[in-house]
């Protein structure tokens, strides 16, 4: 696989895209199948993450435009935001 950080992102936004939410747990498993292990760590918490390096990529390519919620553990448009 020669996948790279903005190939994981392009599918990430891709996905918010369409349905306009992206859950990190459901993502973390397509990253690992589709993309490899790679781009997944367990962080300091023990839970399992997306690259930090895919995370940057995400961000540039909605730019500010989606937001984490870090209760529910997914992005979504921020309201002021209709795609």
């Amino acid at each position: 696989m020669n996948n790279s950080a903005e190939d994981v992102a392009a599918w990430m936004f891709g996905e918010l895209r369409n349905a306009g939410i992206l859950y990190q747990a459901a993502a973390i498993e397509h990253i690992k199948t589709h993309f490899g292990e790679r781009f997944v760590y367990v962080n300091e918490n023990g839970n399992a993450s997306i690259d930090k390096e895919v995370k940057k990529a995400f961000k540039k390519l909605h730019g500010g435009k989606a937001a984490w919620d870090r209760d529910a553990f997914y992005w979504g448009w921020t309201s002021a935001i209709k795609l």
